[in-house]
């Protein structure tokens, strides 16, 4: 099993933008996603040196949110204690998707051999992303 810490907040996939090129169109990820993505495969890279995980995986990603400045002390600790979870947008998949597609050709061949896959949003005064990723052994014919 392979467990990986990303300190550094969640960014969610936003809507691709357009834009002509010649006389076609070319999708592009805004910015804050598009920086998120390399950010997130490099540090990979930077913590993962083994080879690329085939098969299929079960992954497990924890996404940590910053708690807001403005929350009373009392709902600072329960967010912090997990009491409080986070319901708001960004919605879930859309931070599942921009993390997937930034790990594709780092710690696994294509996000599409992934066949379990547990999340959640978290509150923390640290945000992060954690993942872990287990390799399912395949029966035997």
């Amino acid at each position: 099993m392979i467990k990986l810490t990303f300190d550094f907040p969640p960014v969610a996939q936003a809507r691709p933008r357009a834009t002509r090129f010649g006389r076609g169109i070319r999708l592009y990820d805004l910015e804050p996603v598009h920086v998120y993505k390399k950010q997130l495969a490099e540090s990979a890279r930077f913590m993962y040196k083994g080879e690329l995980l085939t098969g299929p995986l079960k992954v497990t990603i924890r996404f940590y949110r910053e708690i807001q400045r403005s929350e009373s002390k009392k709902r600072h600790r329960l967010k912090a204690q997990g009491a409080i979870r986070p319901t708001k947008k960004p919605d879930l998949d859309n931070y599942i998707k921009s993390t997937l597609d930034g790990l594709n050709g780092v710690l696994w061949t294509d996000d599409n051999e992934i066949v379990e896959l547990h999340t959640g949003k978290y509150y923390s005064d640290q945000p992060r992303v954690e993942i872990e990723v287990e390799e399912e052994k395949e029966a035997e014919e």
